[in-house]
């Protein structure tokens, strides 16, 4: 896996792990403040969620480069196994 490779692997898992880390502990007002929306969370601890979704995709991206780094599996192999198209010039 090259750097760049690496690093849009990560981008990506981070996004999916945040989107699933999100939800996590959320309360919301019982009676909200007139033009808030009654689903808002009290405290939405966007900090402490990035934290642990920085966290969750670094364990999913060593074992992510670890599968393609050892196995000698590649995204190229997958691409191809699922029918992708060449790369254009190649």
């Amino acid at each position: 896996m090259g750097v760049l490779t690496g690093i849009l692997v990560f981008v990506v898992i981070w996004w999916v792990a945040l989107f699933a880390v999100l939800p996590w502990g959320v309360e919301t007002d019982a009676t909200p403040a007139p033009g808030m929306a009654g689903s808002a969370p009290k405290k939405p601890r966007i900090a402490q969620k990035m934290l642990i979704t920085t966290l969750i995709s670094q364990a999913v991206w060593l074992a992510v480069y670890l599968a393609v780094a050892y196995s000698g599996y590649s995204f190229r192999v997958m691409a191809k196994t699922l029918g992708m198209p060449k790369e254009a010039g190649a």
